[in-house]
């Protein structure tokens, strides 16, 4: 177990850029002062964004670069600049030891190319899978992959993200078998798609692995908290995940019209505001921030473009955990139980 891990961050990356990462990893420095940095970007920008923190700027080191991903490099031309940008820079100190994980808030799609170019995939895993944390009713987070590497997934690959998802929930909860579901149309066993099913079929017929296995769930019951995994091709992932997140905002934002429509509302509104702040703090992506591709040869963690200080910060902590809890050695350990069994659709 890594006691202090050196995380590298894409301070270039997101909608902000140094500011908010810098700002971002010095909050996650004050909360964890065994946590240091390789802050990847422009020298002069992080040396004038360091001398606000100057408690993380005991921990860091710069490695200098003005070459960035934008958010409209495609993949490919994101691959052309992986030796110079600051992106490329944080993926390879992963992949040199530099760093034990790498954070970055840049292009999802080019994040992603790189990383499998640059880390390869684990042994056992065909495809890596991105895995992201979602609220629920209960006091714990719901796990979700894939949402948006693979957008068409056969039953090998929907088996192998269970397998990486439950080892993500049992470290972050702790569980000694996560439950698992697999997001369909109905919870019928018949239902979905051959994929789906032959999937199905196959954890339920390997009570050896690390995991609960419990059928199907449906889009309306994510959020819930009767699962602790939710495991789907990333096509429909991405789907749910963005019906979700609009579905948050326009509760946020039709309280908010709500609220301020009279004196009576408004007066309404000051009686009801622990349980609305309270709401708003539960459905804030800020707090759940940090996506994970999973089924690397190490940690690459995704935070929104648009995530605040405080999201930034929880995106560190994300990758902390994976490192100290060796999230790779976790996946590797579990995939030997699936080693000896072919999934087959016939």
């Amino acid at each position: 177990m890594t006691t202090s891990p050196r995380i590298a961050i894409d301070a270039m990356g997101g909608d902000e850029g140094v500011r908010v990462m810098v700002a971002g990893a010095a909050l996650a420095r004050h909360r964890h002062e065994s946590f240091k940095f390789l802050l990847v970007g422009d020298e002069v920008q992080i040396k004038a964004a360091l001398e606000n923190h100057p408690n993380l700027r005991a921990a860091s080191e710069i490695l200098h670069t003005t070459e960035v991903v934008t958010g409209d490099d495609k993949p490919s031309q994101a691959l052309r600049k992986s030796r110079g940008s600051s992106m490329g820079l944080a993926i390879n100190a992963v992949k040199s030891g530099d760093a034990a994980a790498a954070v970055s808030a840049g292009n999802t799609g080019a994040l992603m190319a790189m990383a499998k170019v640059a880390l390869r995939t684990m042994p056992g895993i065909d495809r890596p899978a991105l895995a992201a944390l979602l609220p629920t009713l209960t006091d714990t987070d719901v796990v979700m992959l894939d949402l948006g590497a693979n957008t068409e997934c056969d039953a090998r690959n929907l088996v192998q993200f269970a397998v990486m998802g439950a080892a993500y929930s049992r470290i972050l909860y702790n569980w000694e078998k996560p439950r698992v579901r697999l997001l369909n149309i109905g919870t019928e066993e018949m239902k979905g798609t051959d994929s789906l099913r032959f999937a199905a079929q196959h954890l339920r017929d390997s009570p050896e692995l690390h995991m609960a296995f419990q059928g199907f769930i449906e889009a309306d019951k994510i959020n819930r908290g009767d699962c602790d995994v939710v495991v789907c091709d990333g096509f429909s992932g991405n789907i749910a995940l963005k019906s979700i997140e609009g579905a948050a905002r326009f509760v946020t934002d039709l309280l908010r019209r709500a609220f301020t429509s009279s004196i009576r509302s408004k007066f309404g509104f000051l009686v009801s505001r622990p349980a609305t702040e309270l709401l708003k703090h539960h459905l804030d992506p800020n707090n759940h921030n940090g996506a994970v591709f999973l089924g690397l040869n190490g940690v690459i963690v995704k935070s929104h473009g648009s995530a605040s200080i405080e999201g930034v910060a929880n995106a560190v902590k994300v990758a902390a955990r994976l490192v100290e809890d060796d999230i790779t050695k976790r996946i590797a350990q579990d995939l030997e139980q699936i080693s000896a069994k072919e999934v087959i659709e016939e």
